[in-house]
């Protein structure tokens, strides 16, 4: 199996972000890969992408300003926008937002793994309503659960006196 091409990739803490970008004009996808060296971004856009998630790993109060591609059905845009919302060293649970959206918590969790631009729109802060972290990036284990983990860890430092 050939390994996936991206147009950067950003080296993170047990984790690395590969960046997909459809030219110039739009981020299509950031995703969460195995830990591996740091590439180079290919483009502009993509250098932009690889900046703006390092000042995000530095200062998880960063705020993002990237031209993300519009993609995914109705249902999904409106999870992602209420996950955009939750404000950084928070989270809320995956009951919580489907009952804002009237609807099951399943399917906001569904929507929640597809979200193509993790760490962006940060579906990482929807929780299990028993306090558990719940699934990730449509995993319940693995690297992903640890990253996870390191993110919310991440912001929580925001509450705690420096």
């Amino acid at each position: 199996m050939t390994e996936r091409t991206y147009d950067a990739v950003v080296a993170a803490p047990g984790f690395s972000l590969g960046v997909s970008c459809d030219g110039e004009d739009w981020v299509e996808e950031i995703e969460f890969i195995e830990p591996r060296r740091e590439q180079k971004a290919r483009t502009p856009l993509a250098a932009e992408v690889a900046r703006q998630l390092h000042a995000y790993l530095e200062d998880p109060d960063f705020v993002f300003g990237l031209p993300l591609k519009p993609s995914g059905t109705p249902f999904q845009r409106r999870v992602w926008e209420q996950i955009a919302a939750i404000p950084c060293g928070r989270t809320h649970t995956y009951g919580e937002l489907a009952k804002n959206l009237s609807n099951a918590p399943r399917a906001v969790g569904q929507a929640c793994g597809a979200n193509p631009f993790p760490i962006v729109v940060p579906c990482h802060r929807v929780v299990a309503s028993d306090g558990g972290l719940g699934g990730f990036a449509r995993n319940r284990g693995g690297f992903l659960l640890e990253t996870k983990r390191w993110l919310l860890a991440h912001e929580q430092r925001l509450n705690k006196p420096r």
